[in-house]
């Protein structure tokens, strides 16, 4: 990992202050200064990381706050100003009338090293969320992220900048976004109309956002997503469940809606009938919660962590710090980690994963969803079991290439519709037709397999079931699932069979 480290031009945010104060903050602790506050009638205080001092034994005078109001840029709709050329954040509280009785004179600095623990997240392509309390870092790790993409990587990278939050304030922008552009937002209203207006007029590969807290700008966010554009942004929630839990924001992580099921269906899935699902594909690929400067929770894989939640499970995830990972612990599957090995279209009980390539990603999973499939896609080739591609692009090189390097089938529709993807995904993924011609040995099959989940739980002992085609195999898995019992299919066909295993 490199060495982090900072500039902030610290000395040109204490020049804003009376002199009385300037030589406060000089006496004050070797600790990084977050900010100075100053309330009328109030002792000022400077705030540390582990601390807050108070710098007079005197209360803050009109006569200060003006002083330091005359020294700093026009305040904006949201109460905010900055210094020329610097990354330092000035916040106004006012009173009734509009006059300006409080200042948060916040600290900005320009940090190199912030991202080295998610730098393969942001070079692999796919869009990340970043989430944390106030304070903890999340713009400053924007900052590098635009510099790293537009120098390093040598992308076309917008900055949309509302109240010069990222690139400082003053026309030109600070030098630790790079050479990464700058759009300023006049009003935090108008976030989700720049958002736009950056990406229809200007052509960036990338869009770098602070902040996303607004029905509008999460539309704005999943516009951008769709056109293929990679998005790294910020938005209000300490963690994934906090996003899933905001009605304005959970767009941005799919969405979630509620489902009424059938009866069979809720006894199935061992639910209540009213249940809550994810809508639609999330827009950001990857999410990171920032536990700590230096400790992350990374959920590379955002749909698969908010199934989790909506099912009740933990998310998931890998934690992350400078010594290392671990996987967090979770009733599910890890984030990052190996899935089992799956036969495909035979009986094991994982997933399909399927990689849609130059078809709409969104109605595979609808099909999915109606069709209540056991699969989902996935945001890259590698990760994918099938690739399910538009039968006119099927010869093109690079999808050529891709399934050479992965190993990984294609599969073709004739074209990029609905009832098309239906047809292909059912005749992939759908029981066997042969399986449910007869009742009775289907009917076997699962008192068979009831009896065996019943024996495992109350005698703690491994049952082994009778050689059963694939499509009753299936089958018997659900029932052992249902149990939360763990099977797997042991011997070749046509003697292949399940043996039930006691948690």
């Amino acid at each position: 990992m490199n060495e982090r480290t900072f500039t902030d031009d610290l000395h040109l945010l204490i020049r804003s202050l009376p002199q009385s104060l300037q030589d406060a903050v000089a006496g004050l602790p070797d600790a990084p200064l977050l900010e100075i506050v100053m309330d009328l009638g109030r002792t000022p205080q400077a705030r540390l990381p582990d601390q807050a001092l108070n710098l007079s034994g005197e209360p803050v005078t009109r006569e200060q706050l003006d002083y330091v109001i005359e020294r700093t840029g026009d305040f904006g709709a949201d109460n905010r100003t900055g210094i020329e050329g610097t990354l330092h954040r000035i916040s106004a509280i006012r009173n009734r009338r509009g006059d300006i009785v409080g200042l948060t004179l916040r600290v900005g600095r320009a940090v190199s090293g912030t991202i080295d623990l998610i730098r393969d997240l942001v070079e692999s392509g796919d869009s990340l969320l970043l989430l944390g309390r106030p304070g903890i870092g999340k713009t400053t790790k924007l900052r590098e992220i635009a510099r790293v993409l537009a120098d390093d990587l040598k992308k076309r990278v917008v900055v949309i900048d509302t109240s010069n939050e990222i690139a400082g304030d003053g026309d030109i922008p600070h030098p630790a976004i790079g050479s990464a552009r700058r759009m300023q937002v006049a009003h935090p209203a108008r976030q989700h109309a720049v958002m736009i207006e950056a990406v229809e007029n200007h052509m960036p590969e990338v869009i770098v956002i602070d902040e996303i807290g607004t029905v509008e700008e999460a539309l704005a966010a999943r516009t951008i997503a769709e056109r293929g554009v990679q998005l790294i942004g910020t938005a209000h929630g300490n963690t994934l469940d906090n996003l899933v839990q905001n009605p304005s924001l959970s767009d941005l992580v799919g969405g979630v809606q509620t489902v009424t099921l059938g009866d069979e269906e809720a006894r199935f899935r061992g639910t209540q009938k009213t249940i809550s699902e994810r809508k639609a594909p999330p827009t950001f690929d990857a999410v990171v919660e920032i536990v700590e400067h230096d400790e992350l929770v990374i959920h590379r894989n955002t749909a698969r962590a908010v199934d989790n939640l909506l099912r009740g499970l933990d998310a998931g995830g890998i934690r992350r710090t400078r010594e290392g990972e671990s996987a967090v612990a979770s009733e599910s599957m890890e984030e990052g980690a190996p899935e089992e090995p799956r036969e495909f279209g035979a009986d094991g009980g994982g997933l399909v994963r399927i990689y849609p390539y130059a078809i709409s990603r969104d109605s595979v999973e609808r099909v999915i969803r109606a069709l209540r499939l056991e699969a989902r896609t996935v945001s890259r080739p590698e990760h994918a079991d099938i690739i399910l591609a538009l039968r006119s692009r099927s010869e093109d090189a690079r999808l050529r290439r891709m399934s050479a390097a992965t190993g990984v089938p294609i599969h073709c529709v004739k074209r990029n519709s609905t009832a098309q993807i239906r047809h292909q995904l059912q005749s992939l993924l759908a029981p066997a037709p042969a399986a449910r011609a007869d009742e009775q040995p289907v009917d076997e099959a699962v008192v068979e397999a009831e009896q065996a989940v019943q024996r495992v739980l109350r005698e703690g002992v491994a049952v082994e079931l009778s050689p059963r085609p694939p499509a009753l195999r299936r089958a018997q898995h659900r029932i052992v699932t249902r149990h939360r019992l763990v099977a797997e299919s042991v011997g070749t066909e046509p003697a292949r069979h399940l043996v039930i295993y006691p948690v």
